[in-house]
């Protein structure tokens, strides 16, 4: 994850700078490709996953990325001049981000509510061992998945919005177009590295449930650190 900015971040930039359905596509690609590494990496590392698993959620995910890619980018060629098209272009990257990003994360990391995690007490330790919950794991799944899609806004939406409606940046660009592309990078590295720890904060890598919210297996376990009495909160591992 540390090296998600550096690496992420040209890719980013090639998708917004994109004017073109073809150029769109490809780096819709490239960087869902990278995206469904970064979830696979940063997955529950519990959760086994098969090569077979591993394939199906790439093909799926990569194949929504560039269906939500397409039929935009189609859409605003089909429906407004040329033009229009090539100021539109550069917010496709934004939803079709949002909805691929998701998709991406989920599809990737959708194994581990089939297989569960393991649940355990405030130093770590698992309090049923060899056993898990789906309940868990599908929590740590869908707050992944959010974070996910809440962390396209900063990247996507921002550096086009501040350069079309900030004045100094506005003018710039009006004197200069060359400068298009600097800024652009620019601006989104900013925000990239800004929205990055942001939206991981937002849900905590060890996350909680009430015992009373999971699996009845984790009902009335003793807590032997609290004399006896039964877990009231387990954590879980959700990933990044």
């Amino acid at each position: 994850m540390s090296g998600y900015v550096p690496f992420n971040g040209p890719i980013c930039v090639s998708m917004v700078a994109s004017q073109s359905t073809s150029a769109l596509l490809f780096w819709s690609w490239v960087n869902q490709s990278q995206n469904a590494l970064v979830n696979y990496y940063n997955r529950n590392a519990s959760s086994e996953m098969t090569n077979e698993t591993l394939a199906v959620s790439y093909a799926a995910a990569v194949g929504s990325a560039l269906a939500v890619a397409f039929g935009l980018a189609t859409f605003i060629q089909r429906r407004y001049s040329p033009a229009q098209a090539k100021n539109l272009m550069k917010w496709v990257a934004f939803p079709s981000a949002v909805v691929a990003s998701s998709l991406n994360c989920y599809i990737v990391r959708s194994p581990e509510i089939d297989t569960g995690v393991p649940l355990v007490d405030s130093d770590g330790n698992e309090v049923l061992p060899n056993e898990t919950s789906t309940i868990a794991a599908e929590r740590g799944v869908n707050s992944t998945t959010l974070s996910r899609a809440l962390l396209q806004a900063p990247v996507y939406f921002f550096p086009p919005f501040l350069m079309g409606s900030i004045p100094v940046l506005k003018n710039a660009l009006v004197r200069n177009p060359m400068l298009r592309v600097p800024m652009t990078t620019y601006l989104l590295l900013v925000c990239f590295g800004i929205g990055l720890p942001c939206s991981v904060a937002i849900f905590p890598q060890m996350g909680e449930i009430k015992v009373n919210e999971a699996e009845e297996k984790y009902h009335n376990l003793p807590d032997k650190r609290n004399g006896g009495r039964p877990y009231e909160v387990l954590y879980y591992n959700k990933g990044l």
